[in-house]
């Protein structure tokens, strides 16, 4: 028990002991058993407190916790990326949906040179809301050290690395369509090699994903690689290659652009309509 700063602490009061005034108790008559007659009666010391018959001492108030200081380092929560879902179809008797406002997911596919980045970028940067483009070649060429160019040869240090860009754009994808961004990425995926088909991207993105084909006639397709540099440009022979692959998607069922006469913009508007008839009637893949 505390007391007060200064205040000496008293000693306890014994049995047969006076007040703790230095002096002994003074003596009485005999034959009385009280102090002298006509004397105002001396009340006994209260007991110092924290001993036995003491008052209970004040208790004091609890410490005041001030409440902590509000995180000012930017951290906002963020839904989690599920998979996203088949879009719905319209009722009947609605109208064609409008693509251009909805949080979509698409994905856009093609041959080196089809133009997938330079429509996708534009469509991006020209729709009502918002919207992020995902280039999986872009991905891919974040490692450095190391980069397995399939230009040198497809193997399984190129395919790796492959598979781990799709996942990587694929989680980036969820998480902005999560937070109600839509994405479009673009990738050569072709109809002819499962490590490299749709299935992945339908694992990591979700059933609602929406593939578009971007298909140009083969010569566009050389004259557009020819303005390339670095690991972008293939050679003639590779690009021919890759070009009659992907004329595997004809018969698959997905929506094709051929956008040998179209430019970018016109591609995008043409890539709208085609987006709106999917959400109407999406393709089964």
């Amino acid at each position: 028990m505390q007391h007060a700063v200064g205040s000496p602490l008293p000693p306890p009061h014994q049995p047969g002991q006076g007040p703790a005034t230095g002096r002994p108790p003074a003596a009485q008559h005999p034959g009385h058993s009280g102090p002298h007659q006509g004397s105002a009666p001396v009340p006994p010391p209260p007991p110092a407190p924290g001993f036995p018959g003491a008052p209970a001492a004040p208790v004091p108030p609890a410490p005041h916790h001030a409440p902590p200081p509000p995180d000012t380092t930017g951290h906002v929560p963020l839904p989690p990326g599920a998979p996203v879902a088949v879009p719905s179809a319209p009722p009947a008797t609605a109208t064609a949906p409008d693509p251009t406002g909805a949080t979509l997911a698409v994905l856009l596919i093609g041959p080196a040179g089809a133009g997938k980045t330079s429509v996708a970028k534009y469509w991006a940067d020209h729709r009502r809301v918002p919207t992020a483009h995902i280039s999986l070649d872009d991905v891919r060429e974040w490692v450095r050290s190391g980069f397995a160019n399939p230009q040198s040869g497809w193997n399984d240090n190129s395919e790796a690395q492959y598979r781990l860009a799709r996942r990587t754009c694929g989680f980036a994808a969820r998480n902005f369509l999560a937070n109600g961004i839509s994405c479009i990425l673009d990738d050569a995926v072709f109809p002819d090699r499962p490590v490299v088909g749709l299935g992945g991207w339908k694992r990591h993105v979700g059933p609602g994903l929406l593939p578009v084909v971007l298909l140009p006639g083969l010569e566009i397709v050389l004259e557009r690689n020819a303005e390339r540099s670095g690991n972008r440009r293939l050679t003639d022979e590779e690009v021919a290659r890759i070009h009659g692959r992907m004329a595997g998607w004809y018969g698959s069922g997905l929506p094709i652009i051929d956008n040998s006469q179209l430019d970018i913009p016109q591609t995008a508007r043409v890539l709208d309509d085609v987006l709106s008839r999917s959400i109407a009637s999406p393709p089964s893949w």
